[in-house]
């Protein structure tokens, strides 16, 4: 199981970096293809500085590589680790459907034969 692969607190980094909007769209845009910091702050209705920490958080949770080129830095998605997400998520899916399926079981009750009369 992918969960008994992480700890929990690299569970929480990885869905709590991908709990916020802003950091959603640089993952998927990072993913297509490698952009700077000041090319992904023109994108957004915020300072190169909030952008810098949208990605920071990217970083620690593992969804981008920053690297600097020269005087700019660039941000690489990880395909990887948003794999690993999605793994994640399809165990927790499995889980509650194995759930549903039991609490229907027990809600369908016991079948009943009828005597013969």
């Amino acid at each position: 199981m992918v969960v008994d692969q992480l700890s929990p607190a690299e569970v929480d980094r990885l869905f709590h970096a991908l709990a916020d909007a802003t950091r959603r769209d640089i993952v998927r845009r990072v993913l297509v293809h490698e952009q700077s910091i000041g090319e992904l702050a023109r994108r957004y209705p915020m300072s190169v500085t909030a952008v810098q920490k949208h990605v920071a958080v990217l970083v620690e949770a593992g969804l981008v590589t920053k690297n600097r080129r020269g005087r700019e830095q660039r941000v690489s998605g990880r395909p990887e680790t948003v794999r690993t997400a999605q793994r994640l998520l399809d165990e927790l899916e499995q889980v509650w459907r194995e759930r549903f399926d039991r609490m229907g079981s027990v809600l369908a009750g016991p079948t009943t034969q009828e005597e013969p009369t």
